[in-house]
């Protein structure tokens, strides 16, 4: 099955496109937690089990959804949409990634109240936060992983030697300090940290 979607994904037919939103809607389906947990699902099932992106890639994507306004996993599902299906793309996807969380939400509003305060449902959310806690660290550490290293995306796990190309981008690593170190000891809004980054992107790398 998953070969079939691939297939018509990637010849961009009218098929391809509701397949696309298929994946979306299973991903909007399936996370719990937010759009920081969407990350990882995202990369799991677009880059991992369908190869519709590269990890570099993927993650430049990240960078601009999380660099605009609006939550990150409606950001991405409009890029990736547009990416490869053009602007009515962009919008399908983007439907296909809200409609499990419009359903969701319109039936908590509903109901949540009459249950809310049961033990297991309390206990029940007990559990989830650090569940979402990892998987968000998971999401995190691979971004880090990708934007510090270099050659780590022509690395081949079987091959040993393609590992010792791979090494730290020390003008990268340097800001990446300097960006915890301003975040973490002043009040200075995080946009602005964002945008020192593009500039430093542009500038730098």
């Amino acid at each position: 099955m998953t070969e079939y979607m691939i297939e018509q994904i990637s010849s961009q037919s009218a098929l391809g496109l509701l397949c696309l939103v298929a994946v979306f809607f299973y991903i909007g389906l399936i996370t719990i937690g937010g759009g920081q947990v969407g990350i990882t699902i995202m990369q799991q099932t677009l880059v991992d089990n369908f190869h519709l992106l590269t990890d570099e890639k993927f993650f430049n994507m990240v960078a601009i959804s999380e660099s605009t306004p609006g939550p990150i996993g409606i950001n991405m599902a409009t890029y990736i949409g547009t990416e490869l299906y053009g602007v009515f793309g962009g919008i399908v996807t983007t439907f296909g990634q809200v409609l499990p969380s419009l359903i969701t939400i319109m039936l908590i509003a509903k109901y949540f109240g009459k249950f809310s305060e049961k033990s297991g449902v309390q206990a029940a959310f007990s559990t989830l936060r650090p569940a979402v806690s990892g998987v968000i660290a998971v999401a995190a550490a691979r971004i880090v992983i990708l934007a510090l290293l270099k050659g780590l995306e022509s690395a081949v796990p079987s091959d040993v030697s393609t590992w010792a190309n791979i090494y730290i981008q020390a003008p990268s690593a340097v800001f990446y300090m300097l960006c915890l170190g301003v975040l973490f000891r002043t009040k200075i809004h995080p946009v602005f940290v964002v945008l020192s980054g593009a500039v430093f992107g542009v500038v730098f790398c």
